[in-house]
C-alpha cells in the first residue's frame, strides 16, 4: 500500500512538472502579448471568423495552440485570456474534436486511415460544435 502511494505521488509530481513546462510558458507569452499592440491586431484579424462561434478574436490564439500543439498549450492560453464561462466551454468543446492535429494525424496515418479525411472530419466537427455551442448554447445560458 505504501509503495503504491509513493509510486502514485512520484508519478503525480512527474506529470505536474511535465504539464507545468507547457502551461506556464504559454500563459506568460500570451499574457505578454496581451500587453502589446499584437493582441489588438490578432483580435481584429480573427474577429470575423471567431464571431461565427460567438468568441472574441483573441480566442484564435487558443484554437491555434490547441490544434497545432496540444490541449495543455490551449489551457495555458485560455487562462491568460479573459473569457466567459460560455466562451471557455465553447472552446473546450471545439478542441475536444480537433486538438493535437499534427500528432494525432500522424497516428491515424500509421493506422492506414486517410490523413486528409481525418483532418477534414475533425475540423468540420470542431466548426459544427463551435457554431452550435456559440449560438444555441449561448441562448440557453
Amino acid at each position: 500500500m505504501i509503495n503504491s502511494v509513493k509510486a502514485g505521488a512520484a508519478k503525480g509530481i512527474q506529470t505536474t512538472a511535465f504539464l507545468a513546462k507547457i502551461v506556464i510558458p504559454v500563459y506568460f507569452v500570451v499574457t505578454i502579448i496581451q500587453h502589446t499592440a499584437m493582441i489588438d491586431i490578432i483580435a481584429k484579424l480573427f474577429s470575423p471568423i471567431m464571431s461565427l462561434f460567438n468568441l472574441p478574436g483573441e480566442a484564435a490564439i487558443v484554437l491555434v495552440l490547441g490544434n497545432c500543439l496540444n490541449i495543455y498549450a490551449a489551457i495555458g492560453a485560455m487562462s491568460a485570456i479573459d473569457l466567459t464561462v460560455h466562451q471557455a466551454t465553447t472552446i473546450a468543446l471545439m478542441l475536444s474534436f480537433s486538438h493535437s492535429l499534427f500528432m494525432e494525424t500522424a497516428v491515424v496515418k500509421m493506422l492506414g486511415t486517410s490523413a486528409s479525411k481525418a483532418v477534414f472530419t475533425r475540423l468540420a466537427m470542431m466548426v459544427i460544435a463551435g457554431v452550435a455551442s456559440g449560438h444555441i448554447g449561448g441562448a440557453l445560458l
